[in-house]
């Protein structure tokens, strides 16, 4: 898969994060580019989870969540999983660029939402990491689409926790209430920008907030996307 042009805003060179080698736009070498595990198979219309057929998944048959739709442009496996690591855990915000990159790809076939929403992180999370990691892929996927970014558009009222070993259930319990939104959105389309789905549960909660806000549509723009969760 070629490199997508300039437009994007995209650093021209540098060092691959992966394996060190002069970088093109994307922050990886051409090698390590057409590499990545990107998500080409039959997806859920709703979840973005691999399913035959690009059928309705299970889940979203059974609980259809309050988000729209998913775009996903990776698969979240090796080496997708060492750049979200680098940048949430080692402070590595290249790795935003790189996650950023196929991301905004995938969006050029999109239509265009009205606000773009980084998926929002407690205050106490903002101050110990000192970023948001979905607020840095928006900038560097957003960058050439000329859309706004609202960071104030909605505000997570909690640092809950880790939702990595948790199931489905106890992962929506855990985010329940977990944002606010005091904007009237009345029939607008937000797309909400994140690193990596799992469930969906937190997107599932924040679209719940936004639509109760009046927002006729949400959608989320994520990076990577884990295999199916029971």
């Amino acid at each position: 898969m070629s490199s997508p042009g300039s437009r994007f805003g995209f650093a021209l060179q540098g060092a691959c994060l992966l394996c060190g080698a002069p970088s093109g736009q994307s922050g990886l070498c051409q090698a390590c580019f057409d590499s990545l595990p990107f998500a080409r198979s039959d997806r859920c219309p709703v979840c973005a989870v691999a399913t035959p057929g690009a059928t309705l998944c299970g889940r979203c048959l059974k609980h259809p969540p309050a988000y729209d739709r998913v775009v996903v442009a990776l698969d979240y496996v090796s080496p997708v999983d060492f750049l979200v690591a680098d940048l949430k855990y080692s402070r590595r915000l290249a790795a935003a660029r790189m996650l950023a990159y196929p991301l905004a790809r995938r969006l050029e076939e999109e239509p265009y939402p009205d606000i773009v929403l980084p998926m929002p992180i407690a205050a106490s999370r903002l101050r110990e990491r000192g970023f948001n990691q979905a607020s840095e892929i928006a900038r560097h996927a957003c960058a050439g689409f000329g859309i706004r970014i609202s960071e104030r558009l909605a505000r997570r009222t909690f640092a809950q926790h880790s939702q990595t070993a948790l199931p489905w259930r106890d992962r929506a319990r855990n985010v329940r209430g977990a944002f606010e939104c005091e904007m009237d959105l009345k029939d607008k389309t937000i797309a909400v920008v994140d690193d990596v789905i799992t469930t969906g549960a937190t997107l599932h909660e924040l679209a719940t907030t936004l639509k109760n806000a009046g927002a006729g549509k949400v959608v989320g723009w994520i990076a990577a996307r884990t295999p199916a969760q029971r």
